[in-house]
């Protein structure tokens, strides 16, 4: 069994003008030493600016504590109650059953520039931009694993990925189930990784959804597989229901006082302490972020550390948005 959580960032430069930053459902308060980035409401038609951004880089803004509490919530045990506090002593268990993050479980990479083409105009790099200091070596994505050693999770890797200006802009949770040994209907599968497994998809954003991938034999006389979803889509089930934002959620809490989705000072403690070690280490030695087109899925060296460990990116299924 594997999960990915991922979240990614189209840039809508290419339409637009503009850019915009990635919204979250859930926030954390800025702690020391490294505070991460505020994150401003959607404005496509500003000037782009990525100065502030270049001061923490992608680690520090979305994965030290927007994918780490997404992880935390999913890996927990069942709280003793709803109450925010039993909620957040189980998250704190989580973050104090793993270790630092490894630099050799890590990729970081930074977006360059697109040419133009025929019916496609030219996207500027992070370094073109006059906000960034030149020669900046801040990643501008990220992907990294990591493990959660407990009785539940132990050997299960966990697969972290974000990133600006990519293909697609999403935030989703996929569960990859392990491969049953000896499968009796291996020779009808081949060799399609995605078709011989089955996995649980959660999608944060946009339409949100919860879907199960499974095997199935087509009907008919002869034997053939092939992959069906057991879907929930909030917006085809609920019709047009209004679904809050993430900020609106957040806000609503704060006046209601509902402490649930916020992190108390021990958990920050427990989170900076994967980290940390991490972007020290990255600092010290100056690390060269993977160069990446503007508009693809990330430096290559991000599927390679997918490899590792036997299982490839959701953003590469056939069912990706």
């Amino acid at each position: 069994m594997a999960f990915f959580f991922s979240l990614f960032e189209k840039r809508r430069a290419r339409k637009e003008g503009g850019e915009e930053e990635e919204d979250s459902p859930i926030v954390s308060s800025p702690p020391p030493p490294h505070p991460p980035s505020q994150t401003p409401s959607p404005q496509p038609q500003r000037k782009p600016t990525r100065g502030y951004f270049d001061s923490y880089g992608i680690i520090r803004d979305v994965i030290q504590n927007h994918l780490l509490q997404i992880l935390a919530l999913f890996a927990m045990e069942p709280p003793a109650s709803l109450d925010a506090e039993d909620i957040r002593d189980e998250k704190v268990k989580v973050l104090r059953s793993m270790r630092p993050v490894s630099i050799d479980d890590v990729v970081v990479g930074q977006y360059r520039g697109r040419s133009a083409a025929p019916g496609r105009p030219a996207l500027p790099g992070y370094l073109d931009d006059a906000t960034v200091p030149k020669g900046s070596l801040c990643p501008t994505f990220a992907a990294a694993a990591m493990f959660i050693h407990n009785a539940r999770w132990d050997g299960v890797p966990f697969l972290l990925k974000a990133g600006k200006a990519l293909a697609s802009r999403s935030a989703e949770i996929r569960v990859q189930f392990r491969h049953v040994p000896g499968n009796l209907y291996k020779s009808k599968l081949g060799l399609d990784l995605d078709r011989a497994t089955n996995e649980l998809v959660i999608r944060i954003q946009p339409d949100e959804a919860i879907y199960l991938k499974v095997n199935n034999k087509v009907p008919g006389l002869g034997l053939r597989l092939d992959v069906s979803r057991l879907d929930l889509s909030y917006k085809s089930r609920f019709g047009d229901a209004a679904l809050p934002d993430a900020y609106e959620r957040l806000i609503l809490d704060v006046v209601n006082g509902d402490k649930r989705l916020f992190i108390r000072s021990d958990e920050l403690e427990a989170a900076w302490a994967l980290f940390t070690p991490l972007l020290d280490e990255l600092d010290a030695r100056r690390v060269q972020p993977e160069l990446y087109p503007y508009g693809s899925r990330g430096p290559v060296g991000a599927h390679y550390l997918a490899a590792k460990y036997g299982v490839r990116w959701g953003d590469l299924a056939d069912d990706a948005e």
